[in-house]
């Protein structure tokens, strides 16, 4: 077997600040700005305004965007934008439409009003998230496309701090204004900090576009991609177990900022100790999940991450019986954070393993629409079941949701050593 030579220390540090890698750092947060936008910051406003825990649940399905998005990658990886694509080029174009969709939708939303008129709300978050996807689409074609071999790494990682730092300030930085200004403020401001990916966009170069293989385009777009992936061994558990895999994950998310408001603790609290100290906890967590891929190869990091993600949820339980206690949850959020930063870096790892570079943007996006399947989909009866069965048990059955995904894990161990 050939020995894998990797860079030292200071080289692979030196890579984070060369100029592709850093362009993904700013990239990677206008991509994260909307998440939360639409989930679980939405979910805080629509809880204030009197909403049901059900009905707030329900609110999930705006995300259907995210399961969609191999629907219309093919479109943004083959179709030119009228005027702008013979500007700036295929992935820049799309990024620049996308991201000031994602501005004009930030600021539509936060213009509505759910107690007065909650289908407007939904209307302009389900814009939301579709000029979202559209914009995950391209950014992860873009850092595919640009990133050179020894930059993969450092780029990607930029990519992924660069998203955290987005849900932070979509996160906590709106959760602050919103307590002192009113949502309309927090969202009016969410929308002016788009403005950071639009400039690294325009300040960008644009890639060299992969060779097609087969001079027809609709073949290209629609079905080479697809056939190439079916290509790959147990394709089809593949896709069970990225749609599983984040599942108990999602079932939490969705119903966190309820739950927190509902056991006592401020908008405050809330912005202060489940953002700024679970961002400080992902971040730790996005490290020391890197290091179990590289000293125990991808499978297994993954499969003992996702056990740690998964007993992780029991600590929300215990949260539950606590009351709005400032130190349980300070523990609680760390212990959550920091495992599931770690299951997420190695998850993004072996979704980006399946991709072929000459069909990387509809690839990943059949892959990660997958995995939104299981975290932004399937929960969108959390909130009846927190309603039916209380805070403590609820949070005991998103541990027990992520079960079926790791045995599905266990079965791809035992059949697939590509990624050992």
């Amino acid at each position: 077997m050939n020995r894998v030579l990797r860079p030292g220390w200071a080289d692979a540090l030196r890579g984070h600040v060369r100029r592709p890698a850093l362009i993904q750092l700013f990239l990677g947060f206008s991509s994260g700005l909307p998440y939360l936008l639409v989930f679980s910051t939405l979910s805080a406003w629509l809880r204030e305004s009197g909403l049901s825990v059900a009905a707030i649940g329900w609110f999930a399905l705006a995300g259907s965007a995210y399961v969609f998005k191999p629907v219309w990658a093919p479109v943004v990886n083959q179709a030119p934008i009228p005027f702008l694509t013979r500007r700036v080029g295929q992935r820049r174009s799309w990024l620049l439409l996308s991201q000031f969709a994602v501005a004009l939708a930030i600021l539509f939303l936060g213009t509505s009003d759910p107690a007065a008129n909650l289908a407007l709300t939904a209307f302009w978050a389900v814009v939301l998230a579709g000029a979202s996807a559209t914009q995950d689409i391209v950014a992860d074609a873009y850092r595919i496309d640009t990133l050179e071999r020894g930059l993969e790494g450092p780029g990607t990682a930029n990519f992924v701090n660069g998203y955290r730092v987005g849900v932070l300030a979509s996160g906590a930085g709106a959760l602050l204004i919103a307590d002192q200004w009113g949502w309309q403020a927090a969202y009016g401001v969410m929308a002016a900090l788009m403005a950071v990916g639009i400039a690294a966009t325009l300040t960008s170069p644009e890639p060299k576009r992969p060779p097609v293989r087969t001079d027809q385009p609709f073949r290209a777009a629609l079905i080479e991609p697809f056939l190439d992936f079916m290509t790959r061994r147990n394709w089809a558990m593949v896709l069970v177990f990225i749609t599983l895999f984040q599942y108990g994950e999602g079932l939490l998310g969705v119903m966190a900022n309820p739950f927190y408001l509902d056991i006592g603790f401020s908008k405050t609290d809330i912005a202060l100790v489940t953002k700024v100290w679970g961002f400080a906890m992902s971040i730790a967590g996005a490290v020391l999940g890197g290091l179990l891929v590289a000293r125990f190869g991808l499978l297994r990091a993954l499969f003992a991450c996702g056990v740690l993600q998964a007993g992780a949820n029991l600590a929300f339980a215990w949260l539950a019986g606590q009351g709005p206690s400032i130190p349980a949850l300070t523990v609680t959020v760390a212990l959550e954070n920091l495992t599931s930063a770690m299951a997420t870096a190695a998850f993004v790892a072996y979704l980006s393993g399946f991709c072929d570079r000459a069909y990387s943007a509809t690839q990943y996006a059949l892959l990660s629409a997958f995995a939104a399947l299981g975290r932004k989909i399937f929960v969108a009866g959390g909130g009846e079941a927190a309603q039916a069965l209380g805070w403590q048990v609820y949070f005991v059955g998103t541990t027990m949701a992520a079960i079926p995904a790791l045995l599905v894990l266990l079965w791809l161990m035992n059949r697939d050593r590509h990624f050992r």
